[in-house]
This record gives structure tokens, sequence and C-alpha cells, in this order.
């Protein structure tokens, strides 16, 4: 129990999974590395602000700061869980270490002030063991799940930034960056695999969350037919389901660097992706279409028209979009875009021309937004689109266990018709 608490205190949301539409859940959030790593630093904090309280019962008891047994009990226990998570175990040992040591000086200032004449805290004194101590472990077991999240990203942070995070009332600039300094150590040090997620007690699913119908945000939160898959994968494999951001253009590297364990979101099965990673069954299938200004289906009613001298055709960038352009324009001009979700919005203010998207997504598209439309009845380069992972650590497998299931069967086929309908 405490490990599902300790992941939604997190704000890790867990779709609901009695039906298989994909509107039909609390939508689920999606993480980027900067999250991530912040998740850490508040957690720190918030052990750090029961302090006051921790000092007061035992104000009250004349229970001493130092518990030495208890304190060991909980280091070993955090590095036990380290190595269960597949962390360096010493770094992890260390930062809880520090926690405890910067707790104890902290508790030991305040009750020299009581002392010392300080006005001592208000009656009743809170119960350090019915109440606070629970609530340290829990943020304990939350901290670890956390550090497990947010390795990969912790050595990217700037530590000036990261100093900023810590609660500077309580910390001294020193004790703070002591605390940057010990967190920066944490790192995996077993590569993904399904055993390792299974001890977890999550998957780690990176989204570039770009491209509807499968993965998209809305106002409410992310959505789409391989949100709503994933979620039902991770329920049947007795996971709760983390998503985690990506980009198109960083999505091998992110895979490979052991950031998510398995990629989804509409993603292409192409040689190149094939020969770094494994695909699952297929879930969906598309291929490239034209679209544009519906005002321009007259002037765009042929493909040949379109790659032609002062044609603005727009892309996203990193993607089997981008590459499909490249290969097949060679007189239109080729506007390459940071992301999938801007580039409707040139196409609507007349900044580009024409966008290759596949044809699944101009299907759902075209029902929301009415000034855009399909120029071509043309589609080229058909490709099946499913989830992505290493090929040897289990995740691929795992997936297509599920997808062969007797439960699994239609889904993929009904989540997507629900995505483009909604």
């Amino acid at each position: 129990m405490l490990r599902r608490l300790a992941v939604l205190a997190l704000a890790l949301f867990t779709l609901s999974l009695a039906t298989p539409r994909a509107f039909s859940a609390t939508p689920p959030v999606i993480e980027d590395r900067a999250t991530l790593v912040r998740a850490v630093y508040r957690l720190v904090n918030e052990r750090l602000a029961l302090m006051p309280s921790v000092a007061a019962a035992k104000w009250a008891t004349g229970t001493p700061v130092h518990a030495p047994e208890r304190e060991a009990q909980v280091i070993a226990a955090a590095g036990r869980r380290a190595e269960e998570l597949g962390l360096d175990p010493r770094p992890v040992r260390d930062v809880f270490a520090l926690q405890i040591r910067l707790a104890n000086e902290l508790q030991t200032r305040l009750i020299a002030e009581w002392k010392a004449g300080a006005p001592p805290p208000g009656d009743p004194a809170p119960s350090l063991g019915g109440a606070l101590r629970p609530r340290i472990d829990l943020i304990g077991q939350q901290l670890l799940d956390a550090l497990y999240l947010a390795a990969p990203y912790i050595g990217t942070q700037n530590p000036d930034t990261a100093v900023d995070l810590l609660d500077a009332e309580r910390l001294s600039v020193t004790e703070r960056a002591e605390i940057v300094a010990a967190v920066r150590q944490i790192r995996l040090t077993t590569p993904a695999s399904l055993e390792r997620a299974k001890r977890a007690g999550l998957l780690r699913i990176g989204l570039p969350a770009d491209y509807a119908p499968f993965a998209f945000l809305t106002a409410d939160g992310l959505a789409g037919s391989d949100v709503a898959l994933t979620g039902q994968l991770a329920h049947a494999m007795g996971l709760t389901p983390v998503y985690i951001r990506t980009t198109w253009r960083g999505l091998i590297d992110d895979l490979t660097a052991d950031r998510f364990d398995l990629a989804a979101g509409g993603i292409s099965v192409t040689p190149a992706r094939s020969a770094v990673a494994g695909f699952s069954h297929p879930i969906a299938q598309g291929g490239k279409t034209a679209l544009g200004r519906c005002a321009d289906r007259t002037r765009f009613s042929r493909d040949s028209d379109i790659d032609e001298p002062g044609v603005r055709v727009i892309e996203n960038a990193g993607g089997t979009n981008e590459q499909f352009a490249r290969r097949h324009l060679t007189r239109a001009t080729l506007l390459v875009h940071p992301d999938n979700i801007g580039v409707f919005a040139e196409l609507l203010a007349g900044r580009a021309d024409v966008m290759y998207t596949d044809d699944v997504e101009i299907e759902r598209l075209t029902r929301h937004e009415q000034r855009l439309c399909r120029l071509t009845g043309d589609v080229f380069e058909p490709a099946e689109k499913a989830l992505l992972a290493l090929p040897t650590n289990g995740f691929v497998e795992a997936a297509n266990r599920w997808l062969a299931s007797p439960e699994a069967q239609g889904v993929p086929q009904a989540l997507l018709h629900d995505a483009i309908e909604h």
C-alpha cells in the first residue's frame, strides 16, 4: 500500500482501465526531465519541513534528538531498495544519511532555542511514533521512486538551479549545495529490464505527445489511443504507468540512455529504428498524404502541384514526416518546425502551404479544424505503427504477449477509432 501511495503522491496518475475508451478516464500527466528532478528536491524539502514538529515531539517527551539504531535502519533499508531499483546504493545511502544529519542539526538548534527561552511549540505536541515517523517513512519511499525516475536526468541540471529548489529558510547555502552534490551522484547501474520495472512497480513510457490521435495534450491532460493502450498494458503487467516526455529527434537516444522502458505515441516501424530497437506487434498503420488549407484544394489537387518552386512544405523535426519530405521534394521549400503541434498553426496563418503526414492524423485533425483539408487522394509509404523498446530487455515480449491475449483482441483498433472520433 505504501508503494502505491508513494506513486500517487508524486502525481503519477494511474489510468482507470475498466473500459477501453481513450477518453473515459482521468487524463494522466506527462513528466519531463525538469519536473522529475524537481520532485526529488521537493521531497527533500517536505521531509525537512516536518523537523520542527519532530523536534517539538522530542522536546515534549524528553526523547533524544539522535536515534542511532533507527537512523542506521533507515539508511540500510534505503540502500537495499536502491539495489532493487537498479540504483547505485552508495550515493542513495549518502543522500539519506545527509538528510538525517541535517534534520538532527535543525532539531538540535530548535530545542536549544526553546531551552534558552524562545517560545516553545504549542500544545499538544504531535505524536512521534503515531503520526510523524510514518509520514517520514512515506516520504522516504516517495524519494526512492523519485530518484529512480530522475536518475537519467539529474546530471543534466545546472547545480545552481537545483540549489534554488531547496528550502532556503531552513538550510544554509552550504547545506543546500551539499544536498545537491550528493543527489548528483545518483545513477542507475543496471540496464532497463522487465524485472527491474516489476521491482520498481513502474512502467516508464516515453511519448513525444504531439501526435494526435495517438498521444497528445489537451486542456485536461494527456490523451490518445497509445496513452490508453499503454495504460492497459501496464495494468496487465501489474505496474503503474509513468509518462515521460521525449521528442521525435531524441526518441532513440533517450531510449538507449535508459530514460524510459517503452516508447509509444504513433511510432512508425522503420529500418533505421529497427536496427537499434525492437517493435511490438503492429497496433495501427498509416501512410503519408498531403494536408493544407481547404482554400488551396484546387491549387494543390495533385501531388505534382506541391513540389514546385514557391510552395512551402512544413514538417515537424526529427520524425518520419521530415524524412519523407527530404526524400521526395526537390523543388519546393522545406520548413522544419520544432514540434508537430505548431505546424498546423503555421498552415492556418499562411506561413506554410502543405504538410505531409499520416492519413490517420489528418482524419482526426480535419474533424476538429474545418479550415484544414486533405489535399490529394494519394497515400505514400504506408507503414505500421507499434510500441518501441530495446530488443533485449523483455518489454517487447511482454507487450506482444498482452497484445496476443484474448483481453487485448480488438482493443488497439477500438482505442484508435475512439481517439479519432474525439
